[in-house]
């Protein structure tokens, strides 16, 4: 997965003027942060921080974020969200991966506490050729205040919650629930304690009747956060030359782990399964980790069942798992 051309070259155009050693050192500091599970909580408070996020980190949310609202719009039988929501928006990131994924959506609105990285959205933004991408109202809050906005079709809450403590998170959750018309969306690292979060997120969803839509194929207790583990996913992204660059790397690509929650006030298809590990490719069988309604299970399908067979080894980490009957 890439960022969108014109986001790209925003980019590049946007931070033209950072000299590269500035990116470096600003690129290792918010690596380290990230790292420690403080990423969240540091302001990006300099030009060349800014900049250094705008090469590394909008790349990898976006590309999680996509890949979630990607998951959405296959079991949403065909919905057509008008307008979204974003709340702790950066940049804009998730606005540029739902207009790819919804161009349905004809209204943004974004909350976002940093004047700064507000200013540096609506300059990303104009140079897109999606005109509600162009027109997207933004909003300067601080996202444990009142939220005073209208209600909108789609919520996403992307990499935010991590900057709330916890009763400031579950009460921003409670609001969004209220503020969307059919979806909610919860994106974080893909960490332990960042799983914790969305887990709780998962069991305030449910208490309000919500309807899940991925990752869980059921609303039962999460057997992965029983059993210890974490329910995370991960998605590989193209890595620029100035992405290389700053971060010194000689591969093209690095992966994003993410957790994340997408729920509907509706009832939707459930899938019967989901694959929670990378699939194990052998030369006779597929091995597959599955989270489903009865718990976690490894099922292995060996070359004599065909079809499900071929379907297995095109299968990745994430995906939905239906077996052939």
């Amino acid at each position: 997965m890439r960022l969108p051309d014109r986001l790209r070259e925003a980019i590049e155009q946007e931070t033209l003027r950072t000299e590269n050693a500035a990116l470096v050192r600003a690129s290792a500091q918010l690596t380290e942060r990230y790292k420690d599970g403080q990423f969240c909580q540091s302001p990006l408070n300099t030009t060349a921080a800014r900049h250094a996020y705008l090469h590394v980190r909008v790349p990898a949310t976006y590309a999680a974020n996509r890949r979630v609202l990607s998951e959405i719009q296959q079991h949403s039988s065909g919905t057509a969200y008008r307008s979204m929501l974003d709340l702790g928006s950066g940049p804009g990131t998730a606005m540029w991966a739902a207009a790819d994924v919804f161009p349905s959506i004809d209204r943004f609105t974004l909350l976002e506490r940093d004047g700064d990285l507000i200013e540096i959205g609506r300059r990303l933004a104009f140079t897109g050729e999606n005109l509600a991408v162009h027109q997207a109202q933004w909003l300067r809050q601080d996202l444990s205040s009142d939220l005073s906005v209208e209600r909108h079709d789609l919520v996403v809450i992307s990499y935010a919650l991590s900057e709330l403590n916890e009763s400031a998170a579950a009460s921003l959750v409670r609001r969004a629930w209220m503020l969307t018309n059919n979806v909610l969306a919860i994106v974080e690292p893909g960490t332990p304690r960042n799983f914790e979060r969305v887990l709780a997120v998962r069991a305030m969803l449910i208490e309000a009747g919500a309807h899940l839509i991925a990752p869980c194929p059921h609303t039962r207790s999460c057997p992965m956060g029983a059993a210890g583990d974490w329910c995370h996913f991960s998605q590989r992204l193209e890595r620029t030359s100035a992405h290389r660059r700053i971060k010194g790397g000689a591969l093209g690509y690095e992966d994003e782990k993410f957790s994340y929650i997408a729920a509907s006030k509706f009832p939707t298809e459930v899938p019967a399964a989901r694959i929670v590990r990378h699939p194990g490719i052998h030369s006779r069988h597929v091995q597959l980790d599955l989270c489903t309604t009865e718990g976690l299970k490894t099922v292995t399908v060996g070359k004599a069942r065909k079809d499900e067979y071929r379907t297995a080894r095109r299968s990745e980490w994430g995906d939905v798992w239906e077996p052939c009957r």
